[in-house]
Formats: structure tokens, sequence, C-alpha cells
């Protein structure tokens, strides 16, 4: 037997399902927008590519109104949130709340979340267009860390969390 299988394809929800099982870590994607203003949303699919170049990915769906200012512009930053930041996280998914405006500072001439973990700038090198997402792979041309032993804010199972240490 060679172990073939018939091919079922999935739903849209058991893999939304499945893929929410994967815990990853928080960013935010910020841009200059027009006019000057700074543009952001929130993403937890980025991943680093590569060490030399330093290179990061980032998946942006092709319904978000950053994926329109990402095909124009050639740099944005990451900022990596800590695990206090859910709330900086929720503003730029869109639950914004009149009470709350995130802090932004400046990466390399980009708009960034202050007190994240670490922002990186990035310049764009490629945008591969995929299924219902462009993936965006950039060069980190600057990086700025927190002087922070915090922890990363991590999201899962449509949730946030933190990790803890494990000493095996």
């Amino acid at each position: 037997m060679s172990g073939f299988h018939p091919q079922i394809k999935p739903s849209e929800q058991e893999f939304k399902e499945a893929m929410s099982r994967f815990p990853s870590g928080v960013t935010v994607i910020m841009t200059h927008g027009e006019e000057g203003h700074s543009i952001g949303m929130t993403a937890s699919a980025f991943i680093s590519v590569s060490l030399d170049p330093p290179l990061v990915l980032e998946s942006v769906a092709k319904t978000a109104q950053m994926h329109a200012h990402l095909m124009s512009q050639d740099r944005y930053s990451v900022s990596i949130l800590a695990a206090s930041q859910s709330s900086v996280s929720n503003h730029f998914a869109g639950m914004v709340k009149d009470d709350f405006c995130p802090e932004i500072i400046e990466v390399d001439d980009l708009p960034a979340v202050k007190g994240s973990l670490a922002r990186v700038a990035c310049r764009i090198i490629s945008r591969v267009d995929t299924g219902d997402h462009t993936l965006f792979i950039a060069q980190a041309q600057a990086v700025e860390l927190e002087e922070s032993d915090e922890a990363a804010l991590i999201y899962a199972r449509r949730a946030y969390h933190h990790h803890e240490t494990i000493e095996g």
C-alpha cells in the first residue's frame, strides 16, 4: 500500500479552528497612511525568514485595509507586543475603545508601538500573491529592543495568553 488517501477539503470553519490551536506571537504592523497619518493592524502571521540578510514575512489578507497601504508603500514597522498589551492588540484589530489610544513612537522614521518588546523597521523586498492573502517579505533595516523581562503576548484558541518558562 502506498498510503494514498483521498483528499477531502476541510470546511473554512474546520480550518480556522485547527489554525487557532497553533499559538503565535502578536504584532502590530504600521506604516504611513494618507497625509502622513499612521495606520496599523494587529497581525499574528509573522515569522523570521533569514538571518543573513535579516528577513521577515508578514501575511496580510487582501481584504484588510492595511493591504492596500502595503501594496503602495515600501516600508513598514513591526512591533512585537508584550503580555500587558492586549488592549493595544484589540485597538489595532478594530476593537477601538473611546478611552484608549496607544502611544505611537518612531523607529527609523516609521510609526511603531511604544512599550512593545521589540520594534523592527522593514523594507519590502517581495510581495507574493497567494490565495486570499499576500505575503510581504521584508528586510529589517533597524531594530529597537525594550529594556524589559516581560513575556510576549500570545494568541491561541481566540484568546490572549503569555508563556511560562519551562525548564527541562
